[in-house]
């Protein structure tokens, strides 16, 4: 009798089991009202029975495109729909696989971006300056966002993304979101007029190494010592568990770029930071499949509670030098924000300007936008004539350099042109070595950089220090990137 139990029982847990294992079930990445990157393969995903056949499609209210794939020894099947135009049509998408059936309404096509980086990413709308206001004109259908719900490290990548929905922008969602993701597809979406993507995942305190897949570690000969580690089993700066736990499971969904606002957590990183930035980038496009993922990241705002008085610099000075070599890597741009940090706060509440910037290199860079700077003067190359160095700049833009002022941390209006003032916060180094206080002044579309005191001038710096006070931009008043020309 016992015998006859045990085989009915283990019967029934085999058929119990054989049933759970045939659910058709797809990655919690994809709900009702969700976008997909437009001119891009369209890639779904999910699982079922080994070897079960599944079909995709793709409907509106006219055409539907539909494509067949079967799931493999593991029971993870992938297809991939061809690229769609963005057209403003709300689609339905359906996934079939014998009697099983999922359907999604109200997917549409358009631009996808990732938003991820610590705590200034993560910061919510309801956070950021005026929240009342943004808030309550928050009112933005064809700006869709999913946010990873939890914090998360893990030491396997995770297969599936964490639960969550695709929400439509509305004064009733969007409080929580991101502030400089929003402000960042809100720009996007009013001057391209099509649906806009935005896939939050953040973690505020974090170091770069934890985003970073293993990939991106191997990509980047200067990190050998990541590489070894994670070969060992050893996690180093928590490499890879943030990416792991929260990053992973959104691969290989098809996305246009991503916006990334950290760094405060690797301001002892220093110049280091370039490659580190260069492994999340290569990392990043080699799982979300996508070579010419567009990768946008903010350099530190000013902040501290005084500035060193050192010509020499240091702070967080080395660290921003860092964000500003990872632009070597192709397909990259830099927002500058050095005009409005908090002098005490870490968290600045202007991530309107933060998101306008950053808004701006990519309708530049990505969408053609015409007549319009990317970002501020960038260091380009310096000469020493005589006892002077001469600074030229990328990003100039029409009509030049300016003296100018921000206005404070609180204003979020446009910047003031200063025509008598004197440009602060250069500083020029002897032959010796030593570092002073410069003399700075605008010629053309260059800078000239002198002191009384270096008759033989090797190198200069600009705005490298913790919270300078900076005043040089273009006329397009964007602020020029902190620099050092030092090797």
């Amino acid at each position: 009798m016992f015998k006859k139990h045990f085989l009915l029982c283990f019967a029934f847990a085999a058929l119990l089991n054989q049933n759970l294992s045939a659910e058709l079930r797809v990655s919690n990445l994809f709900s009702d009202h969700m976008v997909l990157q437009q001119n891009q393969p369209i890639r779904i995903w999910g699982w079922a029975n080994p070897g079960t056949s599944v079909t995709v499609g793709l409907t509106d209210n006219q055409n539907a495109t539909a494509f067949a794939v079967r799931a493999d020894e593991n029971g993870r099947w992938i297809a991939e729909l061809a690229p769609k135009q963005a057209d403003g049509k709300p689609y339905g998408l359906w996934v079939h696989s014998g009697e099983e059936k999922i359907e999604f309404k109200d997917v549409m096509i358009g631009e996808v971006w990732i938003c991820s980086g610590q705590s200034n990413m993560e910061w919510r709308v309801s956070q950021a300056a005026n929240p009342q206001q943004e808030i309550a004109n928050a009112r933005h259908p064809m700006i869709r966002f999913f946010d990873v719900p939890k914090h998360v490290k893990q030491n396997e990548p995770q297969e599936d993304a964490q639960e969550s929905q695709w929400k439509i922008c509305s004064p009733e969602t969007i409080g929580g979101f991101s502030a400089v993701g929003y402000f960042f597809g809100r720009e996007l979406q009013e001057e391209l007029h099509i649906p806009i993507g935005l896939i939050g995942a953040n973690w505020g305190g974090q170091r770069i190494e934890p985003f970073t897949p293993p990939i991106g570690f191997k990509q980047v000969p200067s990190l050998e010592d990541y590489v070894k580690d994670l070969d060992a089993g050893k996690f180093k700066g928590g490499a890879t568990q943030i990416y792991n736990g929260m990053v992973a499971g959104l691969a290989p969904y098809s996305v246009k770029g991503a916006i990334w606002y950290q760094g405060e957590s690797n301001a002892g990183d220093g110049l280091r930071y370039n490659y580190l930035k260069e492994a999340l980038i290569k990392g990043w496009r080699s799982v979300f499949q996508n070579e010419d993922l567009s990768f946008y990241w903010v350099q530190l705002a000013d902040f501290g509670r005084g500035h060193t008085g050192q010509p020499a610099g240091g702070g967080w000075g080395p660290v921003r030098e860092g964000q500003r070599r990872a632009l070597r890597v192709a397909n990259t741009g830099m927002a500058v924000i050095i005009d409005i940090g908090a002098e005490k706060d870490i968290h600045p509440k202007n991530k309107q300007d933060v998101g306008k910037r950053l808004a701006q290199l990519a309708l530049v860079q990505n969408y053609g936008l015409q007549d319009v700077t990317p970002t501020g003067p960038l260091y380009r190359s310096h000469k020493v004539e005589g006892n002077q160095i001469r600074i030229t700049f990328d990003h100039v833009g029409k009509g030049g350099l300016m003296v100018a002022d921000k206005g404070g941390e609180h204003y979020m209006g446009p910047v003031e042109e200063l025509a008598d003032a004197e440009l602060t916060e250069f500083s020029i180094q002897d032959a010796e070595g030593n570092w002073h206080w410069a003399d700075a002044k605008i010629d053309g579309n260059t800078v000239v950089v002198s002191s009384e005191a270096v008759a033989n001038p090797k190198h200069v710096r600009f705005a490298y220090d913790s919270n300078p006070r900076v005043n040089l931009y273009n006329r397009q008043g964007l602020p020029a990137s902190p620099f050092t020309t030092t090797d």
